[in-house]
């Protein structure tokens, strides 16, 4: 009996292994989702729509973006990792749902590497301070002062975790008094800054450019170690005389599970769609970095893993939450 049922376990292991080589040799039968967690108008939302139409042209299906928002992409998140893990359904997310998210709200929905397997990098993006243009500041040292004379008084704008973050950094170590404003999305904080809703908004470099360039937002700094190649002009966090540097991310994800022959044949794909000239300049014309974008499943699990270290600790020892009443 003893050996009839390894028998039967084998066989049935066997046929699994099959079953899984069978689906992944047919994949993909159907349209593909790419869940972005965030409203239109972000840095998701801006990458997903370009890379998304090419990748359906190599695997001869549709490649749908569907917009799921919903507290710092974790809703789109809990979605995905909830899916099936047959490569039908997969996240676009960033620094801020795979990394902040999970700390800044009290109830994660998921676990960012126990749930997901990452297939690659789309882009990086650093971060912009920027202000309303009738606020008297040009400089990270003039919106300092001004704080420091108005405690309390001067409101800034952010869309997701990162921005939050960079933002209560600053504060931290300049020692001022500005009020956090969360809005749903980056596009949504910006708008609110070009309203006089507020009068700072730190976002991605990328939704933010052509309001920057159309005179509508006053860049002060941007929080990456070299300057933007499309700001110039604009000095780093460091030139400013801040310590810190902060990059944000956006990649794509699957539900962990999914047959390694799945994730090998859209990271094939992605490889190629993503190296294409077309697209990397399309990409970096809106104020992307393109340099490390189409990792390796490997590398972009590790990059992710790193993020995760480094992140989770000074968001930590920040003491804030997205979810505080």
């Amino acid at each position: 009996m003893k050996f009839a049922h390894k028998v039967g376990l084998l066989l049935a292991l066997a046929l699994a292994q099959v079953g899984v080589g069978a689906m992944a040799q047919n994949y993909p039968g159907r349209p593909i989702k790419f869940m972005v967690g965030y409203p239109p108008g972000g840095s998701n939302d801006i990458l997903a729509p370009i890379v998304s139409p090419r990748l359906g042209e190599r695997l001869g299906q549709p490649v749908v973006v569907e917009n799921k928002p919903g507290a710092d992409s974790m809703i789109a998140g809990e979605y995905v990792a909830k899916s099936a893990p047959d490569g039908y359904t997969l996240l676009v997310t960033s620094i801020g749902g795979m990394v902040f998210s999970p700390v800044l709200y009290e109830r994660a929905l998921y676990d960012p590497v126990k749930d997901f397997i990452a297939i690659t990098l789309f882009a990086t993006d650093p971060l912009v301070f920027a202000v309303n243009p009738s606020v008297k500041a040009s400089t990270m040292k003039e919106i300092i002062d001004l704080a420091k004379n108005s405690p309390g008084k001067i409101f800034y704008g952010a869309g997701s975790p990162p921005m939050h973050v960079a933002a209560e950094m600053f504060k931290k170590q300049v020692g001022v008094n500005i009020v956090h404003v969360p809005y749903k999305g980056t596009g949504a904080s910006l708008a609110a800054t070009i309203a006089g809703e507020v009068s700072l908004v730190v976002s991605t470099v990328g939704p933010a450019l052509a309001q920057l360039r159309a005179g509508k937002l006053r860049p002060l700094a941007v929080t990456s170690l070299k300057r933007d190649p499309l700001l110039p002009d604009i000095p780093t966090v460091s030139e400013s005389g801040l310590d810190f540097e902060i990059v944000a991310w956006t990649g794509l994800f699957a539900p962990a599970g999914t047959p390694n022959a799945v994730i090998d044949k859209l990271f094939g794909e992605l490889s190629i769609v993503l190296k294409a000239d077309s697209v990397k300049e399309r990409i970096a014309s809106l104020g992307y970095d393109t340099s490390a974008m189409g990792m390796a499943p490997a590398e972009f699990s590790s990059f992710v893993r790193a993020s995760i270290g480094k992140w989770a600790k000074v968001t930590r020892d920040l003491n804030i939450r997205a979810d505080k009443k």
